[in-house]
């Protein structure tokens, strides 16, 4: 996983986002890291559809892990911190079906048939899911930027400030097992 790439976007110089700068700071234009202008719309709608399909995709095999997470969980605290993440996915699911529902007039489509394999340990299933979130954010975002009703903006903003949450949260629990080398 590429930790360094991190939010770089390919459309801004510093001179263009704060003249002022650029007597302080050469212009340096970022690299672009894809063919797609993640920021315009409405080049940018028919991603930001494809990605809350994604992330209406894995629901079932989202509440399997859920499941098995909160039964390895070591104490009832740990258990008390996944059950409510794994209350606010199911509200972020609602969330992207009206969402999405609202932006095509059509409801989005179901998956059937999904398998669900459990991570080798408490540790690794911390650790899957701290990347997990941190992944969610980034294309989050992504479909944040096509959002042009203050209401959709608002929903992608909660959710978004959610799975920021929710990553904190599993690197608590992740410290606090002593979980190590499993990033």
């Amino acid at each position: 996983m590429d930790f360094y790439n991190y939010g770089r976007h390919n459309l801004y110089t510093y001179s263009e986002v704060a003249p002022f700068i650029q007597a302080i700071v050469p212009p340096v234009k970022l690299q672009q890291t894809d063919n797609t202008d993640i920021f315009t719309y409405p080049q940018n709608f028919q991603g930001a559809l494809e990605l809350i399909r994604q992330a209406l995709l894995g629901e079932n095999e989202d509440r399997m892990f859920y499941i098995w997470l909160i039964e390895q969980s070591p104490s009832e605290e740990d258990a008390q911190i996944i059950s409510g993440i794994r209350d606010n996915e199911i509200g972020h699911y609602a969330l992207f079906r009206q969402l999405y529902y609202e932006l095509t007039g059509e409801m989005p489509p179901q998956v059937q048939d999904e398998v669900f394999a459990p991570p080798a340990s408490y540790c690794q299933g911390l650790a899957n899911a701290l990347l997990g979130e941190q992944n969610a954010v980034q294309r989050y975002r992504k479909i944040l930027y096509a959002m042009q009703d203050r209401v959709h903006i608002n929903v992608l903003v909660e959710i978004i400030t959610d799975e920021i949450r929710h990553g904190i949260l599993y690197s608590y629990l992740y410290a606090k097992n002593g979980c190590r080398g499993v990033l």
